[in-house]
């Protein structure tokens, strides 16, 4: 089945590039901003260097995942390497869980006892809104919406300009107002802003890993679509998956009247699925309204 391998190649590199450079420059800053938390005595700043280390992490290890995800096929793994990208998407959502019930313990501790806080932890938190606002333009500029891993990425370093602007925020009340305790509250309302975004990109992921189906493919639609199709008598054992983000596959079987031309049905069941649905890898059977088929416990 027909596919655009240079589009996706433009994409490939310039997902790449952006999280080389997000990398490098996350990773220098996380250092700065671990320094200045431990000097200042802010959990805000801290917990927002502890989700800049978690954001190097993933933006390395998505990196990681692309240069896997370039290995060709081979008789072992016949899809080739890209699904690594998906995994890669997985772990980053469950550290970004991870990272925000930490961050509510730590929360919960200085309610207790508020501690003092220099409010100088704004010059470092502004820093950082700075870096992570140049770091998301980075990455938007590559595939964020089709590649899940590149989305992951992304939430990863949003959750972290969240915790740039709570860090801000927090040091500005404490400032005008001697408020401490706006310090954990600035955490927790971050921590839950991370969470959901954890949590959604969690589910995405198992989704794909799950062999779930790509959102914009209407199931039923398809069916009727294969069906209306000149001398298809019955369209079964239909499957449409992901093997990543931006391959989604195909298969089914048509039962066809004896008489049809197969080469000619086939081809316009390519052309509808290609032109309707977008799915990069497509396998259909040709069965003959004779033909004696095993029934399938697994399929539709």
């Amino acid at each position: 089945m027909g596919h655009n391998h240079s589009h996706d190649h433009g994409h490939h590199t310039n997902n790449k590039t952006a999280l080389l450079w997000s990398f490098i420059i996350i990773f220098g800053f996380m250092i700065v901003e671990v320094i200045g938390g431990f000097l200042t005595n802010s959990l805000a700043l801290l917990s927002d260097a502890g989700h800049m280390l978690s954001d190097a992490a993933a933006l390395g290890f998505s990196l990681l995942a692309f240069k896997i995800g370039e290995k060709s096929a081979s008789y072992s793994k016949t899809y080739g390497y890209k699904r690594f990208e998906i995994i890669a998407a997985f772990v980053n959502g469950i550290t970004l869980i991870a990272i925000s019930l930490y961050i509510y313990y730590e929360a919960y501790q200085r309610f207790l006892e508020p501690p003092n806080v220099s409010a100088s932890m704004m010059i470092i938190a502004l820093i950082g809104l700075i870096v992570n606002i140049i770091v998301a333009w980075m990455l938007m500029r590559g595939d964020s919406k089709g590649n899940l891993n590149i989305r992951s990425a992304l939430l990863h370093v949003f959750g972290d300009l969240l915790g740039s602007i709570g860090a801000i925020i927090a040091g500005i009340l404490i400032l005008i107002f001697n408020w401490n305790i706006a310090d954990p509250i600035a955490s927790a309302v971050v921590a839950t802003l991370i969470i959901i975004s954890g949590v959604r990109i969690t589910k995405d992921a198992a989704h794909v890993l799950m062999e779930g189906k790509p959102s914009n493919v209407d199931i039923d639609m398809l069916y009727k679509k294969l069906e209306e199709i000149s001398g298809v008598q019955e369209v079964h054992d239909l499957h449409v998956w992901s093997i990543t983000s931006e391959f989604p596959a195909m298969s089914c079987h048509l039962v066809v009247k004896d008489s049809v031309e197969r080469d000619e049905l086939l081809k316009k069941a390519t052309e509808l699925i290609m032109e309707n649905y977008d799915i990069s890898h497509c396998t259909i059977q040709i069965e003959g309204e004779n033909f004696n088929r095993m029934e399938c416990d697994s399929c539709l």
